[in-house]
């Protein structure tokens, strides 16, 4: 054999070698859809209108908003680790009016200028 032929038969085996690993990804994605397919058969169907959930009788529930205060902190002279606080709740804050910024303030955090005026 001759370099002419080695050449030859080196660029038919790169040929070849691409042609048989298209033909096995081909295989993979048939493969693929087929157990696909197999899987979503095995699926129960979507409920029916009258399986669907229903609103309560006395209407949607709302979410309610209110002002929450934290329980105080226990003050002690050691130090308090968190482990120590146990469960810390919280109880509805005597004023539910929402704040606001005050006005002539810029409401940008640590600006200390007049704002966008």
């Amino acid at each position: 054999m001759t370099n002419a032929w080695m050449d030859l038969a080196a660029s038919g085996g790169i040929g070849i070698g691409i042609g048989v690993a298209a033909v096995v990804v081909v295989g993979l994605l048939i493969g693929a859809f087929a157990f696909g397919s197999r899987q979503k058969r095995r699926e129960p169907p979507p409920p029916r209108p009258e399986e669907q959930p229903r609103m309560p009788d006395g209407g949607p529930v709302h979410e309610t908003r209110e002002r929450r205060e934290p329980d105080e902190m226990p003050r002690t002279d050691d130090r308090t680790l968190p482990h120590d606080l146990g469960h810390q709740s919280s109880h509805t804050a005597s004023g539910q009016e929402r704040p606001r910024w005050d006005e002539g303030s810029s409401g940008s955090f640590g600006s200390g200028g007049p704002g966008g005026r």
